[in-house]
């Protein structure tokens, strides 16, 4: 039900969005536990990661040792803001995460601070991932500990087959686009695969029952095997 006077639904806090970062800068100030988790999900994204800070985990230091990021071992400056993407500050220092937050909004850097979304422009959501499967869980920074708990009943839920089918399906999509099949044929045939039993094939390990699947919907000499080492 939509709330009166608001024409496009209830009203949002947040607006969902996925930010593609290959390549971009983004800086983490704080080379703590919390430091730490930010930057390896940052070069996970394929992100230029520079960290600031005087001390850092072994975890970071050895990262910048095998040039994965970039660690500059002193205290943050304003000008480490120049030509960053975003920002996320992850110290215990209330004074230096409220500097930081003003001048990434005056330079028109998205800030993220852990743990204070009274000081972001965006805040991060708790995540599962399985391969290319990326399930994200927000309370609206009211309540992280919910957010980790659903998270965990998610991970119960959504097992690595789910990474394999994604692979799968993915290969899938390319051969038929290959193949001057019009798109809105597509949606039929990935219906017919799930609906078929592929997804419980994959869980149960048994490729030969995905090949019955696979054929079944889409007609002989389509392998599971075959499909997968394309994607790799």
């Amino acid at each position: 039900m939509k709330t009166p006077g608001h024409p496009f639904g209830p009203r949002m806090r947040y607006y969902p969005i996925q930010l593609d970062l290959q390549g971009r800068r983004c800086l983490v100030v704080g080379g703590g536990a919390v430091g730490t988790r930010k930057a390896g999900t940052l070069c996970a994204c394929g992100a230029e990661v520079v960290v600031v800070s005087p001390e850092a985990t072994a975890d970071l230091a050895s990262w910048a040792e095998a040039g994965r990021l970039r660690w500059h071992r002193r205290a943050y400056e304003a000008s480490d803001l120049e030509g960053a993407f975003l920002v996320i500050g992850a110290t215990d220092d209330e004074a230096l995460n409220r500097r930081l937050s003003a001048e990434a909004r005056r330079c028109g850097v998205l800030c993220n601070i852990a743990d204070r979304p009274e000081l972001c422009d965006f805040i991060l959501p708790a995540l599962l991932r399985r391969g290319d499967l990326v399930i994200t869980v927000s309370t609206s920074g009211k309540s992280p500990a919910l957010a980790k708990r659903l998270r965990r009943e998610l991970e119960r839920r959504y097992g690595e087959e789910y990474a394999v089918l994604l692979r799968l399906m993915g290969a899938v999509r390319r051969r038929l686009l290959a193949q001057t099949h019009a798109p809105e044929e597509h949606r039929e045939r990935f219906e017919d695969l799930l609906d078929g039993g592929l997804l419980e094939r994959l869980r149960e390990g048994d490729l030969a029952g995905a090949d019955r699947v696979l054929e079944t919907a889409l007609g002989p000499g389509w392998k599971a095997e075959a499909l997968l080492a394309e994607a790799d």
